[in-house]
This record gives structure tokens, C-alpha cells and sequence, in this order.
């Protein structure tokens, strides 16, 4: 996925610039897919759900930022399109956030948006967790 925002007044992945690049890390491999959004439910008007089906994919692992949007956004969505979800916990992040006066810390932020999407949207795990699990399936 890539997010590129449509919004007038963004901030931040505007097209042409580094914010809407992806990070050389997790930089797509030979012929992979890429869906581009502009919203931060990655099933929200684009070929995700389609893409999925024609390579009949019924889990899916989310992982990204922000956790307390696009990766709730699509989360949820996954989960309503029938889909199993899991969520690399160590691979999302998130950010300080206030609301009428009221701080919240990234990582408390963090663990409330895991916390409520536990246990009927998605598995929860680490990226040590999940790895070892596709080593035993192989």
C-alpha cells in the first residue's frame, strides 16, 4: 500500500514528495503489487479487496502507521470484508495525540488501539512471534 493524500490542506503524503515515498525497508519486491490510497482504510475505493480475492487470500498481516488510523481504518475493514487479520504489534506506530485538552502518549496510544482491537478484529503478535509461526508452517 501506498498512501497518497488528496486532501487540500495534508501535511504530509503529498505527491512528489518524500512523505509519500516507501521506506527502502519494506520497498516492494520484483512484480509485487502496489495499490495506491488516499484514505487510511486501504480497502476504501481501490483494488485491494479485488486483488485479494483473485489470488484467493484470506488472512491478512497489517502492519504500518499510523496504528491509531490507517492500520485501525483497515483493520476493521479487513475484518467486515471477512478476512483474518493479524497485526504485527512491534511493526505499527503511532503518535502523541490530544483530544479538549487531554495528552495521550504514543505508547499508551499504541496499546488502547491494540487493546480494542483484540480479541474479534485481529491476532495480536510480534514480528519474532510471527516469524517463528511461518517457520513451523513450512
Amino acid at each position: 500500500m501506498r498512501h497518497i493524500s488528496s486532501r487540500q490542506d495534508a501535511t504530509f503524503f503529498l505527491p512528489d514528495t518524500i512523505g509519500a515515498e516507501i521506506h527502502s525497508s519494506v520497498a516492494p519486491i520484483k512484480n509485487e503489487d502496489i495499490i495506491i490510497k488516499h484514505s487510511p482504510n486501504s480497502f476504501y475505493q481501490t483494488e485491494l479487496n479485488n486483488l485479494l480475492q483473485s489470488k484467493n487470500i484470506t488472512d491478512v498481516v497489517i502492519c504500518g502507521m499510523m496504528t491509531h488510523m490507517c492500520v485501525d481504518a483497515t483493520v476493521r475493514a479487513a475484518k467486515d470484508l471477512g478476512y483474518k487479520c493479524t497485526i504485527i504489534q512491534d511493526a505499527c506506530a503511532t503518535k502523541d495525540l490530544e483530544f479538549q485538552g487531554f495528552k495521550v502518549e504514543a505508547e499508551k496510544v499504541q496499546a488502547v488501539f491494540l487493546a480494542a482491537l483484540t480479541p474479534f478484529y485481529a491476532t495480536i503478535i510480534s514480528t519474532d512471534e510471527y516469524i517463528k509461526s511461518c517457520l513451523t508452517t513450512l
